[in-house]
């Protein structure tokens, strides 16, 4: 796989919105919250012209958004660029035949589900989500890609934890993140 990938100019509003809330979900965490980004107009509109435009460039057929704020980012990707939509979601909110992985994260561990039937074997997907921590949902949202037949062409996500080391658990693939701590 290709070196990867991450802008070199920042949507500079989004990033000024990104708030910090220390102690969330647990002792310890310092949460990265979105929702003033995603409550303006513009900030919302750079950050959706931008990854859209990095999905593009990756290849994508179909956009993966990961519950739940990967479905806030990825769904109006995805319509900017005419692509379909599939959803990686917690256990049992999917209603039809699922896949299903179990993967460890930087607070404890869970798992995700995906329709058997979301991608068509060989489509090329950019998995999207506002976030790369320690990269076990990302992980686990690309082995369900797979499992049903798709080609994981690269990550999207808003903010990257570099940290913590998420890109190491992606397997190599194209990753694109528009602010890293």
């Amino acid at each position: 796989m290709s070196e990867p990938s991450s802008l070199e100019k920042p949507p500079l509003r989004a990033l000024s919105l990104i708030r910090d809330i220390p102690d969330f979900p647990q002792p310890g965490i310092l949460f990265k919250d979105i929702t003033p980004v995603l409550a303006d107009p513009e900030a919302l509109r750079e950050i959706v012209d931008t990854q859209a435009q990095q999905a593009s460039g990756f290849g994508a057929e179909v956009i993966v958004g990961i519950e739940s704020r990967g479905f806030l980012c990825g769904a109006p990707i995805a319509y900017k660029l005419g692509l379909g939509f599939a959803l990686v979601r917690k256990v049992g909110k999917l209603p039809f035949e699922t896949v299903r992985r179990e993967y460890s994260l930087e607070y404890g561990t869970n798992a995700v589900e995906m329709h058997i039937d979301a991608i068509r074997p060989g489509q090329r997907v950019v998995i999207v989500d506002d976030l790369l921590a320690t990269g076990g949902t990302a992980a686990a949202a690309a082995a369900l890609v797979e499992e049903i037949g798709g080609i994981v062409a690269g990550y999207c996500f808003l903010i990257e934890l570099s940290f913590l080391n998420g890109r190491d658990r992606l397997g190599g693939y194209l990753v694109a993140s528009l602010v890293t701590y």
